[in-house]
């Protein structure tokens, strides 16, 4: 059966450029990331640069390492929950879920704590940071975050934030 795109509202070309624009707006942050990560060049301390990816590494050595590792590696047994039913601070490295999740999930966590986004069978001991970092500051921290992960990770946590992006509070 042939379908007449006149007589069901399809739209092919409509539809080819809405994912065009979306494919270049991903690219584009893509870029912008990767455009970030090349301006910190050799040095392994983003603290040593300014702007906000040097605020999000003092404000994660500050805030964060002491849970989630200096270098986001995470507790050694991450996966395993402890006798009070949480679970030790993930990495925050290619080898945990952070880049999972959009820039408005990330922001939200960092603000609320993780005891926001209990369920049954999960349990978060991740403290709200939101009465001690101001919105910038915590969007620095995810930015910083955003810093120890790869290409493939970036693309995929670029896609979570299109259905939840970031919205920076005033």
């Amino acid at each position: 059966m042939d379908i007449d795109p006149r007589r069901t509202g399809f739209d092919l070309r409509s539809d080819l450029r809405l994912t065009t624009v979306r494919s270049i707006a991903i690219l584009a942050g893509l870029l912008g990331a990767v455009l970030v990560l090349a301006a910190c060049g050799s040095d392994s301390s983003p603290a040593s640069e300014d702007g906000p990816l040097a605020q999000g590494a003092a404000i994660y050595s500050e805030n964060c390492a002491a849970c989630h590792g200096k270098s986001g590696e995470g507790a050694v047994n991450w996966r395993q929950q402890n006798a009070d039913k949480t679970y030790p601070a993930p990495p925050h490295d290619p080898t945990g879920h952070t880049w999972h999740h959009g820039d408005g999930h990330l922001y939200r966590t960092v603000r609320d704590g993780g005891g926001a986004f209990d369920s049954p069978g999960f349990k978060s001991a991740m403290p709200a940071f939101g009465d001690r970092l101001d919105p910038r500051e915590i969007k620095a921290v995810i930015a910083y975050l955003k810093s120890l992960w790869g290409l493939e990770e970036l693309t995929a946590q670029a896609r979570a934030s299109e259905v939840d992006p970031f919205v920076l509070e005033d």
